[in-house]
């Protein structure tokens, strides 16, 4: 038996079709909602307004929100403004995976039901009861917020999610790529392999990798043609639903270890990282990851499909390694705080840590 295992699945409501935003209505009046906060970002909901009909719907009351561009605590309270003011009762973002954050936090923090209108594939955010939170700067705060509250609903369309830029699908991909590669071991071992919800969780993970690395390529060009493939198609739900199952149903076992923990560690002692997205600093993640492992075959088995996706490789390759070493130190010290690195079945102590990007920068360079 596995004590204190928590499993929060996703979203109350799926899906993912043409004309499935006609659906929205039947939720709403599901939860009784009838003062509806729209919160929503720039070029994003410009291509996605025209696309919701139920705006029109004289039987709500519809206020209006646009948010900072981070998820933060401080457009965790702008919002909390607007629900006390306008007594709004159900709350809907329509946007990417900072705006979708930052309505799940806000959501659980004024106690209100909310439901998410993902605009594009960049990662996993839609579907998990959990916000990564950014100050205004764009600088990481290093700490992720983990609430009950699961959105009532996750609607999209193909037709709004294929019209959105083709370098966030790509780092959606690689960020959903280390679903596999972060809970590989941890869920191998003895103690864990048995346990029904983190096996579903690892299938899942493992259904993801095989997904990402056979079909990314013609899904990119079929997104690139605006051709709703198959292959788009899934690999697209499979970056802002399937991902978000790993985590639900393995918890801390499977939501993100030293890939994850590098990325955080970067967005919050590098700031010349910041000209990268999420995915893209989690694929340099993967490979440090797998370093940390002494795994340098599965680098190199990797390497020509992060060539073809134009990941990032190294610190040296993204042009933003530290010239103070004072500044990895800091890097070090911040991902070893973390528990779930520590959930890996290996010895990790700072001096590994440290010897293990110097290591990855070395033998990529």
């Amino acid at each position: 038996m596995l004590e204190g295992l928590k499993v929060k699945v996703g979203p109350q409501f799926y899906q993912y079709c043409t004309a499935a935003f006609e659906r929205i209505p039947a939720l709403l009046e599901e939860y009784a909602a009838k003062n509806v906060l729209i919160v929503y970002g720039t070029i994003s909901w410009e291509k996605a307004r025209p696309r919701l009909s139920f705006l029109e719907d004289e039987r709500y009351r519809f206020t209006y929100h646009q948010y900072t561009g981070e998820c933060s605590y401080y457009g965790a309270d702008l919002i909390g403004e607007v629900v006390e003011k306008d007594n709004i009762d159900f709350i809907i973002g329509v946007g990417g995976g900072k705006l979708t954050d930052l309505v799940g936090y806000s959501a659980h923090k004024f106690n209100v039901n909310f439901g998410v209108i993902p605009t594009l594939a960049s990662n996993c955010a839609p579907w998990t009861p959990l916000s990564v939170m950014y100050k205004e700067n764009g600088e990481s705060e290093g700490k992720s917020e983990h609430f009950l509250r699961q959105a009532a609903f996750l609607i999209t369309e193909p037709e709004l999610v294929i019209d959105s830029p083709v370098n966030y699908f790509i780092a959606g991909l690689a960020d959903t790529l280390a679903k596999w590669y972060e809970s590989e071991a941890i869920l191998a071992q003895d103690h864990l392999k048995n346990e029904p919800f983190l096996q579903m969780a690892g299938y899942t993970a493992k259904l993801c990798e095989e997904a990402i690395t056979r079909d990314s390529a013609k899904a990119i060009q079929d997104m690139k043609n605006q051709r709703l493939s198959d292959e788009f198609v899934h690999l697209s739900e499979i970056v802002f639903g399937v991902a978000g199952l790993v985590g639900g149903l393995g918890d801390k076992y499977a939501r993100n270890a030293a890939a994850h923990a590098m990325h955080d560690g970067m967005s919050k002692y590098i700031p010349d990282c910041h000209r990268y997205l999420h995915g893209e600093k989690v694929a340099y993640g993967i490979f440090f990851q797998l370093a940390l492992e002494g795994k340098w075959a599965t680098i190199d088995r990797l390497m020509p499909f992060y060539q073809e996706l134009n990941l990032p490789t190294s610190l040296h390759q993204m042009e933003i390694y530290p010239e103070d070493e004072a500044v990895i130190d800091q890097l070090v010290e911040f991902i070893d705080s973390k528990e779930k690195v520590h959930l890996i079945p290996i010895t990790i102590t700072k001096e590994k840590l440290k010897e293990t990007i110097e290591m990855l920068e070395q033998y990529l360079n």
